[in-house]
């Protein structure tokens, strides 16, 4: 009977696992599996502490200098360097050579146009004034001479003719009419000969009294005395060039500022821009000024080419002296409302991880552990940027600095203006990159 029940009940029951092939080696597979799914559920999450571990100790070992965008006027400016010179400057000299006997004026005097301003010894001057006098009174003495010569010869020959008519020819010779019209043209040639020595004698007599009224220098303008170079006794020789007395300005109270711009900024400076100066002897005084001309003549020094540029500057105070050294800023360009950055917010590049720090994205373990497609490094997207106005300004995000692409307009070299890009007044943009804390 227990056989009987012992039979059935195997019957009933399955075989054992020795006698199934695939059966222990399955369970065996599914309990691995277990396991590396426990061990990389246990990975992923040591790495996300870590990971979150580094980004707390990142942020708090790395620091950042931040400036806001905010709104405003901008203006691009080209400066250059001068002097200050009036408007119209005359050199006075003196074309005689003598002795200086009075000096009438000084520095700083005003003068009108005529005034005398010095004048020269003219005792040889008056000695040759009435030299030449006596010669033109000579000369003409000798026409009235030779102007009865000529009445002379003339009557001659008419008596000689008139004889010659009533005696029929026979009492007045060929020979002795011939020698009286000879005489008579002698006596022509020789008062156009007087004439001609009183025109000389009167050229000698104006050329000497004109060198005497040039011994009286005058000033041919109305304006203001710079400079005066001579003293009363000095001896002036004019030979080949006229020495230089006196120098004089027209109008102070209109002057010239002379500016050299450097050849890489001339094609921004026009005829009629604005412009200011300074000058040292007013530091904290700034003086306005307007583009009269651009000349196209180009000066070199020390290899560096310019162009002069001349300003006109009003001085109705007398403020400005002319020689001046002034400084100009010439407005080139200008807005009056624009969202202006920080330049050096433009010129901000984040480092790599080992060195001050930067965003997760560039390394760390849960990126080793899975991997993203690598990122374009900051000089690569700069390289791949064509266009010059096409930047890039960065903010701070979770802890690490993100790009905004931007394009920009006008800079004065401390603040661009954007054309685009999503950037606000007011938001914070990175400009330097602090070292970590020790």
């Amino acid at each position: 009977m227990k056989d009987i029940v012992s039979e059935n009940q195997t019957a009933r029951d399955p075989l054992p696992a020795a006698r199934l092939p695939g059966l222990d080696d399955d369970r065996r597979t599914r309990g691995r599996f277990r396991w590396w799914m426990i061990w990389a559920f246990l990975a992923v999450l040591s790495a996300l502490v870590v990971l979150k571990i580094t980004a707390v100790r990142k942020a708090e070992g790395v620091q950042y200098k931040t400036q806001p965008a905010r709104s405003g006027g901008i203006t691009v400016t080209v400066s250059a360097t001068g002097n200050l010179e009036p408007t119209n400057q005359v050199e006075i000299g003196s074309e005689l050579s003598g002795t200086v006997r009075t000096v009438e004026v000084d520095y700083n005097d005003r003068v009108q146009a005529g005034q005398v301003l010095a004048h020269l010894d003219t005792a040889r001057l008056k000695a040759q004034v009435l030299q030449s006098k006596a010669s033109l009174a000579s000369a003409r003495s000798a026409l009235l001479e030779a102007q009865a010569t000529v009445g002379e010869s003339r009557s001659n020959m008419t008596r000689l003719k008139n004889v010659s008519i009533l005696s029929g020819g026979r009492a007045v010779s060929r020979q002795d009419l011939d020698a009286a019209e000879a005489a008579l043209e002698r006596a022509k040639a020789l008062e156009a000969v007087c004439r001609a020595a009183i025109s000389q004698a009167q050229a000698n007599l104006e050329i000497n009294e004109t060198d005497l009224s040039k011994a009286v220098i005058r000033s041919p303008i109305d304006g203001m005395v710079l400079s005066r170079s001579v003293e009363p006794g000095q001896t002036v020789a004019a030979s080949l060039q006229a020495p230089v007395l006196f120098i004089l300005a027209e109008d102070l109270t209109r002057m010239e500022l002379h500016v050299d711009v450097d050849e890489a900024d001339v094609g921004l400076v026009h005829t009629g821009q604005t412009a200011d100066f300074t000058v040292d002897a007013y530091p904290d005084r700034r003086f306005p000024a307007t583009v009269r001309q651009v000349r196209f003549a180009s000066q070199t020094v020390d290899g560096v080419v310019t162009y002069e540029t001349v300003l006109t500057v009003d001085n109705r105070d007398l403020t400005l002296r002319p020689g001046m050294t002034a400084t100009a800023d010439i407005v080139v360009a200008a807005m009056k409302e624009a969202l202006l950055v920080p330049n050096a917010a433009l010129r901000f590049q984040p480092s790599d991880p080992d060195g001050a720090g930067t965003s997760a994205s560039n390394g760390g373990i849960l990126q080793k552990i899975l991997p993203r497609p690598p990122r374009s490094s900051p000089k690569k997207v700069k390289q791949q940027i064509d266009n010059k106005k096409d930047q890039q300004v960065w903010i701070i995000e979770n802890g690490v600095p993100t790009a905004i692409p931007v394009t920009v307009g006008l800079t004065d070299g401390l603040m661009t203006a954007l054309i685009a890009g999503d950037v606000r007044p007011g938001m914070e943009l990175v400009v330097e990159q602090l070292e970590k804390k020790r």
